[in-house]
């Protein structure tokens, strides 16, 4: 039997994801993305066009395969590598919407857009597994 809450939470993603996500524009070099990746700590940065609209995003998966493919140090475009179109989210999306679309989708990562598509935060599956936890503990001290 599945467990079901007594009460509906009506949680927007705008109260999860992370702000002012870091981006590169699109004539970046796959190594400009390691780099920047690597400095900040991030599992994802997102590829915008001139005018800061989202174009693609590249993961930690993305510099994995192009470290095999020996393309880190060939000054190589973000473009060459990049996940193209992003599954997207509007920050007034509900936070079962978001992680409904990541799992649908198997990305583990999911950028926040404004209504002109330019990225304005991004939710990943660290923040998942950050909210679980909080919920986890909420649950063992009410329970103590």
């Amino acid at each position: 039997m599945a467990w079901k809450p007594k009460r509906k939470a009506s949680l927007s993603l705008e109260d999860f994801m992370v702000r002012n996500p870091i981006s590169l524009p699109e004539n970046a070099s796959v190594d400009d993305a390691f780099k920047v990746m690597w400095e900040n700590r991030i599992g994802s940065v997102l590829i915008v066009d001139s005018d800061g609209k989202l174009k693609g995003i590249v993961t930690q998966r993305d510099l994995l395969y192009a470290g095999c493919r020996g393309l880190i140090g060939k000054n190589v475009s973000v473009k060459e590598i990049m996940s193209e179109n992003p599954i997207t989210a509007k920050p007034s999306d509900s936070l079962q919407e978001a992680v409904r679309r990541m799992r649908v989708n198997d990305v583990s990562h999911l950028p926040v857009v404004d209504d002109q598509g330019r990225p304005i935060g991004i939710f990943s599956m660290r923040d998942v597994i950050d909210i679980f936890m909080l919920l986890v503990g909420t649950l063992f001290s009410e329970m103590s």
